[in-house]
């Protein structure tokens, strides 16, 4: 995939025109993330400058960020003219063409994509096409094994089951999926899939059955099963697209997952698994109202409403709109139809946003619902809080009820032996938890810096210098780690490298830390 991070081609910055007020104004409100307002002013700048492909390629993307699908096409094609169109546009192109009926269109952009870094997808597209045409072997025109591209081969494996049943072969279809979801049993987008073609079928409750289980989410999804689907090509390829841009974490790749969402929901106008991508997608670059617009498409019956608002929440986080955020957060956590993960989501922000002692009150709230279903890991959070908000005395039985539930998990382990180690309690039974938590995670530099730091605090420095040291290497940027290997290179008559090390520290510290760290550098450490 990394062929197809995207950039202006390599010319001018600004295009060759008389008037730049336009380009100017378009470029300003792409920063701004005014995508609207920049796509209008591109659709200028390229009226004034019909043959730039820097302002073509801009207005390409900003017309597909903002939905405008006109500017989008007319800049493709002055980009293709150049021979400088971005591999993404025929797949875009295809979308455009096939909801509209340009059978030609389809066949010329097919063509182009074959060609190019997203070739891997033909296979599945040209099947979809097939069933279209009304041809009975549409399914089996995917042979998965023959496929040497391994996103290819995983994708022809899912769409052979889909285009199975969409062809009213539906046992071979359930059979075709059973190896699929068994593998991947998190894999929803195959299963809302699957289901929304069994609607269309009348097979209700085999759509039921590909959603069960006790997760909170398919409770939910069963609760709201997504409405029947129109069973065509559009619908096939809007979920391939739709897959293949939830799959791109890597930000240098945001252009292809608009190119793929954007023409997903051209095909398929009530795809809202795209919708949420795309709103997703559109916040990481900035792009904070569209993205909430998106979000405010998807109605209450939808199977991704619940997603949808906690993806709202996680947009306005990304703008600095904490406030908004969390009140948000704290609507769901307290609606009547709110579910112990919820509870969690609103715990979680506020322990991020240093509310310990009301974070400590919201986990107690989660565990309360989740009842005998109450894990480790929640007692944890609850324990950590509890400590951070300097409640020591309601943390620490927590913290050892933690250890009693997962004795052989390193991170309860390593908690409660680093919380005493740091208050100077019980320092041999802390030994003992870090000792085990070492040898349950080798390797692992907190736990290493936990299990040195013990040894620093029993005065053993040359135990305790060899582990910070690899600690050090294996997490250079911790500056946790970096001041306890100062401390204890100081504590060792090592002053030149522990001076080194709090240096290290200080690149990465900010606040009260930072200040404690420029007297060490300063002044070494007193006297112990």
């Amino acid at each position: 995939m990394a062929a197809l991070a995207y950039a202006v081609p390599a010319q001018a910055d600004t295009p060759r025109t008389p008037d730049l007020t336009a380009y100017v104004q378009a470029r300003a409100a792409d920063a701004d993330g005014d995508a609207g307002f920049a796509a209008q002013n591109y659709q200028k700048a390229l009226s004034a400058v019909p043959d730039s492909a820097v302002v073509a390629t801009r207005a390409y993307r900003e017309g597909l960020t903002a939905g405008d699908f006109a500017l989008a096409k007319q800049s493709l094609a002055v980009l293709k003219q150049g021979n400088v169109a971005p591999p993404d546009g025929d797949a875009f192109l295809l979308a455009d063409a096939l909801a509209h009926g340009d059978t030609a269109g389809v066949s010329t952009a097919l063509k182009q994509i074959e060609g190019g870094p997203l070739a891997f997808m033909v296979p599945v597209i040209r099947a979809w096409l097939a069933l279209n045409h009304g041809k009975g072997y549409a399914a089996a025109m995917l042979k998965p094994d023959s496929i040497s591209n391994p996103l290819g081969r995983h994708f022809a494996e899912e769409h052979k089951a889909l285009l199975l049943i969409a062809q009213g072969k539906t046992d071979a279809g359930m059979l075709a999926l059973q190896p699929l979801l068994a593998a991947d049993r998190g894999n929803l987008d195959l299963r809302l899939n699957a289901t929304e073609l069994l609607a269309a079928k009348g097979q209700h409750d085999a759509a039921r059955a590909i959603l069960a289980g006790d997760d909170p989410q398919m409770v939910g999804l069963r609760a709201h099963l997504p409405k029947p689907a129109k069973v065509d090509a559009a619908f096939g390829i809007a979920r391939l697209y739709g897959e293949l841009a939830g799959s791109l974490e890597d930000d240098r790749l945001l252009p292809l997952v608009v190119t793929l969402d954007r023409s997903a929901l051209l095909l398929d106008p009530h795809y809202d698994r795209a919708r949420l991508s795309l709103a997703s997608a559109l916040s990481r670059d900035g792009d904070t109202a569209l993205a909430e617009g998106l979000l405010n498409q998807i109605s209450g019956d939808s199977a991704f409403y619940r997603e949808a608002q906690e993806a709202h929440v996680s947009v306005l986080r990304r703008a600095n709109q904490t406030d908004a955020a969390l009140a948000l957060s704290r609507k769901l956590a307290d609606a009547d139809n709110a579910d112990v993960d919820d509870v969690r989501d609103y715990a979680n922000f506020l322990a991020s946003e240093e509310r310990y002692k009301e974070a400590a009150a919201a986990y107690q709230r989660a565990i309360d619902m989740a009842g005998s279903d109450a894990g480790w890991s929640l007692y944890l959070q609850r324990g950590g809080a509890l400590e951070q908000a300097g409640d020591w005395a309601q943390a620490l039985p927590i913290l050892q009820r933690v250890v009693q539930m997962a004795p052989d998990e390193p991170v309860a382990l390593n908690y409660l032996g680093y919380a005493q180690v740091e208050r100077g309690e019980n320092l041999d039974e802390a030994l003992k938890l870090l000792q085990r938590a070492d040898k349950l995670r080798p390797g692992d530099p907190s736990i290493t810096d936990s299990l040195a730091w013990a040894y620093y605090k029993r005065g053993e420095y040359g135990k305790a210098l060899p582990l910070l040291e690899k600690a050090s290497q294996d997490s250079p940027a911790s500056v946790t780690i970096n001041d306890h290997l100062g401390d204890t290179y100081w504590r060792t008559g090592r002053y030149f490298e522990a001076r080194y090390a709090w240096r290290a520290a200080a690149v990465f510290s900010d606040g009260e830390e930072a200040t404690q760290l420029a007297d060490k550098i300063a002044n070494g450490l007193p006297e112990s």
